[in-house]
């Protein structure tokens, strides 16, 4: 029976090579000379913006944007934390998601099962199993999914007929 998997991954060494490189173009950069502002890349989902002061931790972010965009990851992965201001530096804390939570799991499964099309659809974890005899409505689910704008870029992988 034909089957395909709903995931949500990040391609987390093209994630460390965009933080490199930003990292390296703040170092350069003319308006971030003299100062202590970098990126640090923690675990393997946070990323932790440092910079002397809140308008150069926007600049820090537009930076590190680019650098994902040239890179062709996803923005909406990105989770922006508060910003938190000291005396001598300010703080933000970026979450990189991965995986379907079970909420945005629950209104994909609800949006396929309003398609009438003969696929089932299950939850397993942090991805979605969908399957059906006919190859030609799993293609169908894809490219209805694939139109919807979701909070999350979705992969769809595993595609056995």
């Amino acid at each position: 029976m034909p089957s395909f998997d709903i995931v949500s991954k990040i391609n987390l060494h093209e994630v460390i090579n965009a933080i490199d490189q930003a990292n390296r173009e703040v170092t350069t950069r003319f308006d971030f000379k003299g100062t202590n502002a970098h990126f640090e890349y923690n675990n393997k989902d946070k990323i932790t913006l440092i910079a002397p002061a809140k308008f150069q931790l926007q600049q820090m972010l537009v930076i590190l944007e680019g650098k994902f965009t040239k890179r062709q990851l996803d923005l909406s992965c990105l989770e922006h934390g508060d910003i938190q201001e000291s005396l001598h530096e300010a703080r933000q804390e970026l979450t990189l998601q991965q995986g379907i939570k079970q909420e945005l799991a629950k209104k994909i499964v609800k949006f396929i099962k309003d398609m009438d099309l003969k696929v089932q659809t299950a939850i397993q974890g942090e991805q979605l199993r969908v399957t059906g005899k006919k190859r030609d409505d799993l293609q169908e689910v894809i490219a209805r999914v694939r139109a919807q704008k979701w909070d999350l870029p979705l992969q769809y992988e595993n595609f056995r007929d």
